[in-house]
């Protein structure tokens, strides 16, 4: 940003701030919501539910499907992959990463 710029929207610094300040409150928001513990909580609260009798067997299926579809594809409803994972410790077999291989040459 430059020095013009930097001083034009100096007077929106508050507005940006607050800006985002919110969206990391709702991404946050939506990753407790929408997260493997609230889901499991949700399908234990339904299945109570459906023993007491509050609920029918229709209801309780259509519900549970979709928070077994939430379980199972986090990144329609987390808004991000998850992450990738880490591969297991000593599964290099000794090889050694191609970037810090010797490419031939004297040195």
């Amino acid at each position: 940003m430059g020095l013009v710029s930097g001083l034009l929207l100096l007077p929106m610094a508050p507005l940006r701030g607050t800006l985002w300040v919110a969206d990391h409150l709702l991404q946050e928001a939506e990753r407790q919501a929408c997260g493997p513990r609230a889901v499991h909580a949700r399908l234990a609260a339904l299945n109570r539910a459906l023993e007491e009798g509050a609920i029918s067997e229709a209801a309780f299926e259509k519900e549970e499907e979709r928070l077994l579809e939430r379980l199972e594809s986090p990144v329609r409803y987390a808004g991000r992959p998850p992450a990738a994972p880490v591969p297991p410790a000593g599964d290099d077999r000794g090889r050694v990463p191609a970037r810090h291989r010797h490419r031939g040459g004297a040195s």
